[in-house]
């Protein structure tokens, strides 16, 4: 589905021939609109949280005002100005602003879009072209836009709450500028809230509202950067408002339980999960329970996060606290039987012992080392003396000849036999580390080898 200020253009009676001057790509604000929509900022100075694009001397709010921006990527969470940033570009540019859903439109809605620039481009009249959730086109769908963008038929912005290296192609990455946008801060929230307040125009500031400190502050901090959240919340609220006070009571009722950042399939939830896992590894059990917590109240799947902690278990504690991996598997098997909140504290328990154990990555290390041989040396043949030899004919192929029974030899061990394949001889994959219960593991190699490696 298509939505444009001035859509006529795409469908009306002046498609083929359009006047020389384009109307302007934002109008003023609807008094019927949302409070977060009648607030949007009308100028770059307006804009708040993104002083890094956007700031007297960003490079990106040069190339606005100067009419030369480029096909771009806006990369960033929920609320943090995207759609405002496209329509300012495209109102610096004198360029007609259309937008386009990725969740709603297709290749014909690219078309459309494109046949009307290419009309506009003939009378000297650029288009901007706005993608909301441009992840959610295929690849297919995004191609489609590649040879308009290079031609100059129409200069593309899209937004995206995920990240691009992964959500887009190489294509349209390599014909689009791609800005990080951060979520707009509790103060900046906090400046907005006074703005729409005292803003008798776009704003509620012709109804004499008042909003203690406090509240505004717990209002900023509660929408966790989406300053949309914030406005949406502060309008239902004042319409609760007793005598022209916001009171917290009716803040509570409208805000409820506090949807905390985070997207089971987007950006959030991985850097969330990053968080946890490095948490664990650098030992700190308090930003562990954190993470955890933070990430179970927000709603995700115990189970994934059971599955998480057991990787955690054998990729970072590892060998240095054997059995650890055995009481995690039952803090998950525990949230299962117990589920939601009763279960909570089994991972909680499971997370604290992670990040506290001794840490030993070896056998991760191992594993990888071994794979990255592979694909280096292919595979060579197993070592004959080595192989099975259950007939005589692979006996006297020598399959088996020269084998030392290694409960035969000395303290079990056979040395100087080698294992491994001609040409690796003198690989190392595995090497102990003295942490934990794997100390006793590296003094064991240590004495059998005589080397002093583990």
């Amino acid at each position: 589905m298509m939505s444009d200020i001035s859509e006529g253009d795409l469908f009306g009676p002046d498609a083929g021939g359009l006047p020389p001057e384009p109307e302007p790509a934002a109008q003023g604000p609807d008094p019927n609109a949302p409070l977060a929509e009648r607030m949007r900022p009308a100028r770059l100075d307006e804009m708040v949280g993104q002083d890094h694009l956007v700031g007297p001397d960003a490079a990106l709010r040069q190339a606005i005002e100067q009419g030369q921006t480029p096909s771009m990527i806006l990369w960033g969470p929920p609320g943090c100005g995207k759609t405002t940033l496209a329509r300012l570009v495209a109102a610096a540019g004198a360029q007609r602003l259309v937008t386009l859903s990725a969740v709603l439109a297709g290749v014909k809605d690219v078309r459309a879009v494109v046949d009307a620039a290419k009309a506009r481009r003939r009378n000297g009249v650029g288009t901007l072209l706005f993608i909301d959730e441009i992840h959610r086109f295929n690849k297919g769908q995004q191609d489609a836009l590649l040879p308009h963008i290079e031609d100059g038929t129409l200069t593309f912005v899209g937004a995206t709450t995920e990240n691009p290296s992964f959500a887009l192609n190489s294509a349209l990455l390599s014909r689009a500028r791609v800005y990080r946008m951060e979520s707009v801060g509790a103060e900046a929230i906090e400046a907005l809230i006074d703005r729409a307040l005292s803003d008798p125009e776009r704003g509620l500031g012709g109804r004499g509202l008042r909003l203690e400190p406090t509240e505004r502050q717990r209002v900023a901090r509660a929408a966790d950067g989406d300053a949309r959240r914030a406005l949406n919340w502060l309008e239902t609220a004042s319409d609760l408002a007793r005598d022209g006070e916001i009171t917290a009571d009716a803040l509570r009722a409208v805000m409820g339980a506090q949807s905390l950042a985070f997207d089971r399939q987007g950006d959030a939830f991985y850097d969330q999960i990053s968080a946890l896992h490095k948490s664990v590894r650098g030992s700190d059990p308090g930003a562990a329970v954190y993470w955890l917590t933070r990430m179970l109240d927000a709603g995700c799947d115990p189970d994934y996060l059971g599955r998480r902690l057991l990787r955690m278990a054998y990729e970072d504690i590892g060998l240095a606290a054997v059995g650890l991996g055995a009481r995690v598997l039952a803090a998950w098997q525990t949230m299962e039987r117990l589920g939601r909140p009763e279960g909570d504290l089994a991972l909680i328990q499971a997370a604290i012992e992670l990040a506290a154990a001794p840490k030993s990555n070896s056998a991760y290390t191992a594993l990888n080392e071994v794979r990255a041989s592979i694909r280096e040396t292919g595979s060579p043949g197993v070592p004959l003396h080595l192989r099975n030899a259950p007939t005589e004919l692979m006996r006297e192929e020598g399959f088996g000849a020269g084998y030392r029974y290694d409960h035969d030899e000395p303290d079990g061990f056979a040395r100087g036999q080698v294992y491994l394949p001609e040409g690796l001889e003198d690989q190392r994959f595995y090497r102990a580390k003295r942490e934990g219960t794997e100390r006793a593991l590296a003094e064991r190699l240590e004495r059998l080898r005589g080397d002093g490696k583990e």
